[in-house]
């Protein structure tokens, strides 16, 4: 009987520690996703986070942003000039908001130290580069080097956009 019941305790346990890899759920696609503004703020700060099944991009705002479009491209280019930004990664993640990186006096919001090397995302699991594609006519565009093409999720909080990159299928 006491074999019986361990046996049986035996066979439970497998069961759950074979599901934690599923443990994400991602279910998120990888189409371009993107939502139409109906307020914008001032780009002031872009930064990256590390999480147990994505990689986050999150971009603040001095103000409200809910505009944006997010989508794998084969290059991303600068806003203006048209020319392509290089990025690292077998994905390219072009991050479009429709809120500029200066004020009204056309003074910059955002500065950044190096345009190639927005954020430090050496050890990421998906992520490769973050780099300044430019702010034009109201926008700024942001290019985001990821390893592959993965599932992503776009949302907005108050006062900043938020781009999860899974880190795999």
């Amino acid at each position: 009987m006491v074999a019986a019941v361990v046996s049986a305790l035996a066979v439970v346990a497998v069961p759950a520690a074979s599901a934690a890899p599923g443990a994400c759920g991602v279910d998120w696609g990888s189409q371009p996703k993107q939502a139409w503004p109906t307020t914008g703020g001032y780009l002031t700060d872009i930064r990256g986070g590390q999480h147990e099944c994505y990689d986050r991009l999150v971009l603040d705002f001095r103000g409200d942003n809910d505009g944006y479009g997010v989508q794998y491209v084969d290059e991303v280019h600068e806003d203006g000039s048209g020319k392509p930004v290089p990025l690292r990664g077998a994905g390219k993640l072009q991050v479009v908001v429709y809120s500029p990186a200066y004020d009204s006096n056309g003074d910059a919001t955002y500065t950044f130290a190096d345009r190639t090397e927005l954020v430090n995302v050496s050890g990421y699991a998906t992520f490769r580069q973050v780099a300044w594609a430019n702010s034009f006519e109201g926008m700024s565009t942001v290019g985001l080097g990821v390893r592959a093409r993965l599932p992503f999720r776009v949302f907005t909080l108050p006062g900043r956009l938020v781009l999860d990159v899974a880190h795999q299928w």
